[in-house]
């Protein structure tokens, strides 16, 4: 009789050889200044309802997600929502062949990230030496071409984090992809670092890249928001690189775990989402301390 162990290797393996993929092939009509932008938005919008990885066209983008997981209905009040004037988004979805589109990105890997010197993301499959010797190495294995350090988002929050007092501290990493931020927080001296995702890979993941860290005060839970009914005291700063939708959602289970002087740093979301996730902010006593954008992605700070 094989392990349990090898038995859920075997099964997982067996189940990514039968999930069915599709393809959605998104038309974006839009002022030729926009269209990089409006990539972005879409594929945004659309990874929040299922899609694993992307490729630009020349008119848009190619969006790929497997069958059982896509939620059309979440991806058309998504697209619907995106707020850029003169911009039109269709999409049509193709069948395509079964595998795991984010294999080849995976094998080429992706190049050293320099934060300010302070921090270098580097890739775990193919390691390199950090080219500036007093900057800290943090090395991530993504299963998915999300959570690198290379997004403007991630290369905010981890900029923010650089500058927020975090030793002994507790942190809480929302939505925590392949775990980079709480695995950075941890390097920066955290005393306890808590981090969920609804995506199972990405639990999984962010176990795998903390060991391969030698982080050891990290735990990582599976679920929504709802999971911190069960976590208990109370964390100094909460981490949120996620949609505009979920964080507007999220902040009142945010705000239920922080300190009374806790801080907030929330991205995953353009300048023009600040004002209706600052209104959210008000009715929760939360209000801005600093604001970062860069090509119109923003990073906010919030204060109690």
């Amino acid at each position: 009789m094989i392990g349990f162990s090898l038995f859920y290797l075997l099964l997982q393996y067996y189940l990514r050889l039968i999930m069915k993929y599709i393809v959605a092939v998104f038309n974006i009509s839009c002022p030729p200044a926009l269209l990089q932008v409006a990539r972005d938005l879409v594929a945004d919008a659309s990874a929040e309802a299922g899609f694993e990885s992307f490729e630009d066209t020349p008119k848009g983008l190619k969006g790929y997600a497997q069958q059982e997981l896509l939620n059309t209905t979440l991806l058309n009040a998504n697209l619907a929502d995106i707020p850029l004037e003169n911009t039109l988004i269709s999409y049509t979805f193709e069948d395509v062949e079964d595998k795991d589109w984010n294999e080849q990105w995976e094998e080429a890997g992706f190049e050293p990230i320099n934060i300010h010197d302070k921090v270098i993301i580097i890739d775990a499959r193919h390691p390199q030496e950090p080219t500036e010797k007093s900057a800290i190495p943090v090395y991530i294995n993504a299963r998915q071409a999300f959570g690198t350090g290379g997004h403007q988002t991630t290369k905010m929050m981890i900029s923010t984090l650089l500058d927020t007092r975090l030793e002994g501290k507790r942190v809480l990493d929302c939505g925590c992809g392949t775990g980079i931020l709480g695995i950075v927080a941890s390097k920066l001296g955290a005393k306890k670092v808590v981090a969920y995702d609804i995506d199972e890979w990405s639990v999984d993941n962010t176990r795998h890249n903390a060991e391969q860290n030698n982080v050891s005060n990290l735990t990582v839970l599976h679920g929504n928001a709802s999971v911190l009914s069960h976590v208990s005291g109370l964390f100094d700063t909460v981490l949120a690189n996620i949609n505009r939708n979920i964080l507007l959602q999220d902040m009142v289970a945010f705000k239920a775990v922080m300190a009374p002087d806790a801080t907030l740093i929330l991205s995953g979301f353009y300048e023009n989402d600040v004002p209706m996730l600052l209104e959210t902010a008000d009715k929760l006593n939360l209000h801005e301390h600093l604001r970062h954008t860069t090509d119109n992605w923003c990073c906010l700070v919030l204060k109690a």
